[in-house]
């Protein structure tokens, strides 16, 4: 377990050389705002700041800090305004703030209780005087792995030939979907322009018109840059390095709130200053800002499936969680945890400490949090349940997050899109509509339209919040409030649930699904597609057309959080490009490792990946009849049988080819079918397998079903050879002792 040690590294002690103090370089600073100064993450965050929320079992901004101090930041300002005494508390429990050793990160907090926004933040970080060089703006709910030093030192180079250069931008390719126009993070689509060769951004709107197939820029950007390149799929990391001057221009310019929306955009469209933005965009590491309960999903995810390493359960952690040891298919679990020999733990699933699950359960791509009680027959599935939570016998809980203390009594069901606050209690039975937000505090009134403005004070008014009377019970039958429901009091009535329904903003509950944890409903992609066609004038068409955007599809959401069919897709786009001559064939197999690694599988894994690759692409070269895909077939596994014997070092392995091979001609490429009895000896002779992995494939087959001889009744006459040959090597080797 690591424990964070805070520190501070000023300047050279008493009586040090001065030629070498002035020779060290400043010290890189960075500004983390510990708030997000929005309302998407109510009703949670009334009661507990955003970036300590937990992500797979670690608070967000332990996720930030650590990757601060990796990338080898120095001194980090921590600007904490709602309920900044719960930051405060954290940073110093957890070891950030202190005296610190040589070589570690100084962490201090600033508190301001009048921020309304990120630029009200910066202006106090101003006024206090504690930034001296250029820093790192970040937000306590960043999650990254890259590292600093190139876009830094693109960022000095640049400052010296042009003191006008203040802002460089992190910024990564994200295809948004065609039908939704959003990221997977569950953002909207953001358009920019920038010039290609020097990445000065020169156009930017993260609320663009998506009822047009277009977009206005001014014609003065058009007319002083030749040549630009006008991007929708980018996403903005929200990683930012600064001059020191960013700090002055939101002193001098009070209006400046959002740091996108009114910054960035105001220094574009500023020709008296002439500062200029720069982009850097990662082509590898990994970075994402966690916006919204979609994103949160979306993260989520990423860590368990180790692309955020080294940010993953079970090497980063502090005092608060305990370690996590991780198993094949990316399932992590706690050495106490207390598990029913007949419940089941699907892949990409994380179980904290001092909980226990039942008999016949099951968690399917979910996190389960400390001290957590599941009973029987309870099936969790993409969902998060947090710490010391209650669920009772025969619950069901659907991609929704459970906060912590929560019960949920027996037989409850809570549907997709749920968020359920900190100690609400669900009766017996009852049935949490999809989408709905419940907390045992009343919902505000006054909550501000303006995103960057919302500010999260539990003193705010509050609204005569419906109890859950509109709740149903487990048989559908409507279920009436009571007399202390009909008051507004958070009493349990005869709905069976302690807490209010908090209700939608201006948007409504048809919006719901855009940020929220549940798979974008079948329904809502079908009517996206259904006006896109409209507005094409291709209605007729659209009958018989398939969705643009399948990964948003909630049939797909679950072929998305396979990680084997991820992998797999993962390795197919990586073995094209080799053939492509977009990888050096020296590097396709660290590509190929890197994948492995990345989701903590088997060489067993990477050989039926490449295998399947391989055999794609010999059908892809092949002409319609079986002659010319046998040949091909012959002819790629002779010019990548080196690289498939990189992962066939047991008969296990190489057992795995055969199988994929059987599932491919069962499933996705029915074609080899009818040459599996031909292709098997090419397997064999190639030595892309040995006989002792066919003996004893076929050997394994002997108890199975009738349905599962298929192959192995179609290549009996080879392998009755291959039985014969090795009998006969048996007796000359007899002969011989």
């Amino acid at each position: 377990m690591s424990q964070k040690k805070s520190r501070s590294r000023g300047g050279g002690g008493a009586g040090g050389d001065d030629h070498e103090d002035l020779a060290r370089p400043p010290p890189l600073q960075a500004v983390l705002l510990a708030d997000s100064f929005t309302l998407k993450f109510r009703p949670i965050t009334l009661e507990r700041p955003k970036v300590l929320l937990p992500l797979v079992h670690m608070p967000m901004i332990e996720y930030t800090l650590t990757w601060l101090e990796s990338a080898g930041v120095d001194e980090a300002f921590v600007f904490c305004c709602a309920h900044s005494h719960q930051v405060k508390e954290y940073l110093e429990r957890s070891g950030w703030t202190g005296k610190a050793g040589p070589g570690s990160m100084a962490v201090t907090a600033v508190e301001s209780h009048d921020a309304i926004s990120a630029g009200d933040a910066l202006r106090v970080i101003y006024e206090r005087g504690v930034i001296r060089g250029d820093f790192v703006l970040i937000s306590g709910d960043t999650i990254s792995n890259m590292s600093l030093k190139d876009a830094l030192q693109e960022h000095m180079d640049r400052k010296k030939k042009d003191p006008l250069a203040v802002m460089t931008m992190i910024i990564k390719h994200s295809k948004p979907s065609i039908l939704t126009h959003q990221t997977r993070l569950g953002n909207d689509e953001i358009v920019m322009a920038v010039d290609p060769e020097t990445k000065e951004l020169l156009y930017y709107e993260d609320r663009a018109d998506n009822s047009h197939l277009y977009v206005t820029i001014d014609k003065d950007i058009v007319t002083n840059n030749p040549t630009l390149q006008l991007h929708n799929d980018m996403e903005d990391c929200y990683i930012d390095i600064c001059a020191p001057e960013v700090l002055s221009l939101f002193t001098d310019n009070f209006d400046y709130q959002h740091l996108r929306r009114h910054f960035v955009k105001g220094l574009l469209v500023d020709d008296i200053m002439g500062y200029k933005i720069y982009t850097h965009e990662l082509r590898c590491a990994y970075a994402a800002r966690i916006d919204n309960f979609r994103s949160y999903d979306t993260v989520s995810k990423d860590i368990i499936q180790r692309w955020t390493y080294p940010m993953v359960p079970d090497v980063i952690c502090n005092h608060d969680c305990s370690e996590s040891r991780l198993h094949r298919q990316g399932i992590y679990k706690a050495s106490d945890v207390t598990l029913s020999h007949s419940a089941q733990i699907g892949a990409n699933s994380v179980v904290g400490s001092v909980t226990s699950i039942g008999e016949q359960c099951k968690v399917l791509n979910s996190v389960i949090g400390e001290g957590c009680k599941i009973g029987k027959n309870v099936l969790i599935n993409g969902s998060y349940i947090w710490d010391n939570v209650i669920i009772e016998d025969g619950c069901k809980v659907s991609n929704s997050l459970v906060c912590d203390g929560v019960q949920l009594r027996a037989g409850a069901i809570v549907e997709p899109g749920c968020i359920l606050s900190f100690n609400v209690e669900v009766g017996k039975n009852v049935v949490v509509p999809a989408q709905s937000k419940v907390s045992l505090l009343p919902q505000p009134s006054n909550e501000d339209s303006d995103e960057e403005l919302e500010y999260a004070d539990t003193n705010s008014a509050v609204t005569d919040s419906p109890p859950f009377s509109n709740m149903r019970n487990n048989g559908d039958q409507a279920t009436v409030p009571s007399e202390e429901d009909k008051s507004g009091t958070s009493e349990t009535g005869t709905c069976g649930v302690v807490g209010y329904i908090w209700t939608s903003g201006d948007s409504g509950m048809l919006e719901e699904w855009r940020q929220s944890i549940a798979p974008i409903p079948k329904e809502k992609l079908e009517e996206l597609q259904h006006a896109v066609s409209e507005d094409d004038g291709s209605e007729d068409e659209s009958n018989n057309a398939t969705l643009p955007d399948k990964d948003d599809s909630s049939d797909s959401a679950v072929e998305d959080d396979d990680p084997f069919l991820k992998f797999e897709k993962e390795v197919e786009e990586t073995f094209q490009r080799a053939l492509g001559g977009g990888v050096n064939r020296d590097n396709l197999i660290l590509e190929i490792n890197g994948l492995r690694l990345a989701y903590s599988l088997q060489h067993a894994d990477c050989a039926g990946a490449v295998f399947y690759s391989v055999m794609k692409s010999a059908l892809v070269a092949a002409q319609s009849s079986n002659d010319t895909l046998l040949k091909a077939t012959e002819d790629a596994l002779v010019k990548w049988k080196d690289l498939l014997r990189n992962y066939t070092k047991t008969v296990d392995e190489e057992m795995e080819i055969l199988l994929k091979f059987e599932e491919m001609c069962q499933e996705t490429t029915k074609e080899f079918s009818p040459l599996f009895s031909a292709i098997l000896p090419a397997l064999y002779f190639k030595e892309v397998v040995t006989e002792d992995a066919i003996l004893r494939w076929a050997e394994e087959k002997e108890h199975a079903d009738e349905s599962d001889k298929v192959f192995v009744k179609q290549s009996e006459a080879f392998i009755q050879w291959l039985k014969e040959a090795e009998e006969e090597d048996d007796e000359e080797v007899g002969e011989e002792e």
